[in-house]
């Protein structure tokens, strides 16, 4: 490596270590430290503040021109879900079809597909709580047996969260890597399923024992209106899913039909969503859709959290090209080569290292996958592919940086100790077994 390449990284490591210090120790928002750290990488590889300025402005607004409208509808998808307490039917005709044994199954399912258009966050506000009132009801389970059932779907929102478009993390890296959304929707499904499992339901039988926990510090959100059919709120969840994946039959139909411009049309994901909450106003309010109060509280509850996810994606965005403008993607090219690195663990290694800096599942995707379009031309490597490893790596081990295991801890009711034995080593497992599995199918498809 040479002295150009050394003295590059080490401003990288300096920006990102600067971002860490600001939002762990002097606990700024995550969008003003990632953007200090933006310029601080910017100053010391030898780029100009002008010439960093107008990366930072590129990089914020390329992220949010275009995913901030996928995160902005996917927020409010989940505020109607909430609200109407369409989230809670699901859940609950799932965990009462189960019975008390498949209850941890059939959480896992519900969350792998309430969680497909939703953010983590958003999913945990949604469906944790009702799986909570669930494990209390349970009848003679103890401390364990209820929080299996909890980290069950825990693990089912966030496998989704890492691997599965259209959720808005895997989907950044679609965008970024040129990947075919379809073959990156089927191959995640294909990662999601076996990893879930073993993160979830079987890894929670060793994790839970000998854990206490205390009363939730966190409460559901009332429902504004009468919870829906179970059919209804399943038709929401799953349409936007439906509507991209429908898309991707264009190709196979003839050029002349003339359904095929509509199926592309409905294909992009901010039509698909968009359609999707237009969708859901009539299925999950009924006649109350467009009165004021409802109205209100819909924006209310999705406006609450799109500031604060917003600004940090922009923020991330912004740190992303001050790297790849800095020329960090064409070093990660040449150590690629030089090393003979697998392209896959190059992006998971890289997800991860910054998923432990900043704490951010989602920056660490959008990082990541700023920088590695490069790697994926130089190599041949199937983008797909290259999409799911940023995902796996970009979960692993949340710990104190991550705002979500301070949400978790809330609503497990566990401590300090009991969220690290549990929520961190759930989120250490699905990013190595991601990897693993990322690894061996991708050397057979």
């Amino acid at each position: 490596m040479i002295a150009a390449d050394v003295h590059l990284l080490a401003a990288a490591l300096a920006g990102i270590a600067l971002s860490v210090v600001l939002i762990v120790k002097a606990r700024f928002h995550p969008f003003i430290g990632l953007l200090c750290g933006a310029f601080v990488v910017g100053t010391l590889a030898g780029l100009s503040v002008a010439d960093t300025a107008k990366a930072v402005q590129k990089g914020a607004g390329d992220i949010l021109g275009g995913t901030g409208l996928v995160v902005a509808l996917g927020l409010a998808l989940g505020a109607m879900l909430q609200l109407s307490d369409g989230a809670g039917s699901i859940a609950r005709a799932a965990l009462r079809w189960s019975g008390s044994r498949g209850a941890p199954w059939a959480a896992l399912a519900t969350a792998l597909i309430i969680g497909l258009p939703l953010f983590f966050e958003t999913g945990l506000v949604l469906l944790l709580p009702i799986v909570a009132a669930a494990a209390a009801a349970l009848p003679g389970a103890g401390d364990a047996a209820k929080l299996r059932l909890m980290l069950s779907a825990i693990t089912g929102l966030s496998v989704v969260h890492a691997l599965v478009p259209p959720h808005p993390g895997p989907l950044l890296a679609v965008e970024a890597l040129g990947a075919d959304l379809g073959r990156t929707i089927l191959y995640g499904v294909l990662v999601a399923v076996p990893t879930a499992v073993i993160a979830g339901p079987l890894l929670a039988r060793v994790t839970t024992h000998g854990i206490a926990l205390s009363p939730p510090t966190l409460a559901p959100a009332r429902a504004a209106v009468q919870a829906p059919p179970i059919a209804r709120a399943l038709a929401v969840v799953l349409l936007p899913v439906a509507l991209i994946a429908a898309g991707q039959l264009a190709v196979l139909l003839p050029r002349d039909a003339a359904v095929t411009g509509w199926l592309a049309a409905a294909s992009n994901p901010v039509l698909a969503l968009l359609i999707a909450c237009l969708a859901a106003l009539p299925l999950l309010f009924g006649r109350e859709a467009l009165r004021a109060p409802v109205q209100a509280a819909i924006w209310a509850e999705t406006m609450a959290p799109a500031g604060a996810i917003l600004l940090a994606i922009g923020a991330g965005g912004a740190l992303k090209q001050v790297l790849v403008t800095a020329g960090l993607s064409d070093l990660l090219v040449r150590a690629a080569a030089g090393a003979a690195l697998s392209p896959v663990l190059l992006a998971w290694g890289v997800a991860v290292c910054i998923r432990l800096a900043t704490g951010s599942a989602t920056v660490a995707t959008i990082t990541t996958a700023g920088v590695m379009p490069g790697v994926v031309a130089a190599s041949g490597a199937a983008p797909e592919w290259i999409v799911l490893a940023i995902g796996a790596g970009s979960v692993f081990f949340s710990h104190v940086n991550d705002p979500g295991f301070w949400l978790v801890r809330g609503y497990l009711g566990t401590d300090t100790a009991g969220t690290f034995r549990t929520w961190s080593a759930l989120e250490t497992v699905i990013s190595v077994v991601g990897l693993l599995l990322v690894l061996a199918a991708s050397a057979l498809f």
